[in-house]
């Protein structure tokens, strides 16, 4: 397996560099990574649904629409994001919530998953996901929130609708609304404490070992242009974060 610390912030570039690994790699990938402030929405979903524009305005807080369907999510970074691809067309999610559960389950955290995949302390949401299929190719990545400004995240997911226009609310019953759920933080939880970046380097690790055949891979010079050219082509641009996506179609299948 591949495995990938990747050190860039930026949602855009984060975003983006998901669709062009998905692209580029056919051996099984496994990718920890982490944004500044954002909100990410699902493909489907309607952004003035999920997210309180001016409130996000005002914090600087950037909003990207990524490719793979389900709900709105918070980044910061006291959020770490894991990304895995592989290529057999196994769409058994439940073994990737199992194995980050089991992660946890190794510094004292005892976590509940539910249908979704989403894990849970104490009836309080920790981590949640979201997957991509097209042909063989298997996309599926997860949040964890470790310590998260959770005042920031329940603020920037607050969705306020402005005034539709007329062929919007012809549309507005297609958006996928994201499942809200009370969230607490990891590191709340730790019978000992540890920084975040003890713990993203722990997980890392535990990825990395998982596959006899893991290696480490960093983005190389032509790694980065082409991730760039998808954020200036797509993912930094008004008309794909901001508009209904539900009109896009395509032949990949997307679960919520």
């Amino acid at each position: 397996m591949i495995c990938i610390n990747n050190t860039h912030t930026n949602p855009y570039f984060n975003i983006a560099a998901e669709e062009y690994l998905f692209r580029k790699f056919k051996e099984p990938l496994f990718m920890l990574w982490q944004d500044e402030p954002s909100v990410v929405i699902g493909r489907h979903q309607n952004v003035y649904d999920e997210s309180d524009i001016g409130f996000t305005g005002k914090q600087q807080i950037k909003i990207v629409r990524r490719f793979t369907g389900g709900g709105a999510v918070y980044h910061d970074k006291g959020n770490i994001n894991l990304t895995f691809i592989r290529s057999d067309g196994n769409t058994d999610f439940s073994f990737y919530t199992k194995e980050i559960s089991q992660v946890l389950s190794g510094i004292g955290i005892k976590t509940i998953a539910d249908r979704r995949n989403s894990l849970y302390i104490d009836m309080k949401k920790i981590s949640g996901s979201a997957q991509y299929v097209r042909g063989d190719k298997v996309l599926f990545h997860a949040t964890l929130l470790f310590s998260s400004d959770l005042y920031q995240l329940q603020s920037a997911l607050k969705g306020k609708i402005p005034h539709l226009h007329e062929s919007e609310k012809a549309s507005s019953m297609n958006y996928v609304r994201s499942v809200k759920s009370p969230v607490t933080n990891i590191a709340g939880h730790l019978p000992v404490p540890m920084t975040i970046d003890e713990f993203k380097k722990l997980v890392f690790n535990y990825f990395l070992d998982l596959d006899k055949a893991g290696t480490i891979y960093s983005f190389s010079t032509d790694d980065i242009i082409n991730i760039n050219e998808l954020v200036h082509a797509k993912y930094s641009t008004t008309e794909w974060n901001m508009r209904a996506q539900s009109y896009i179609k395509d032949f990949s299948r997307t679960f919520c």
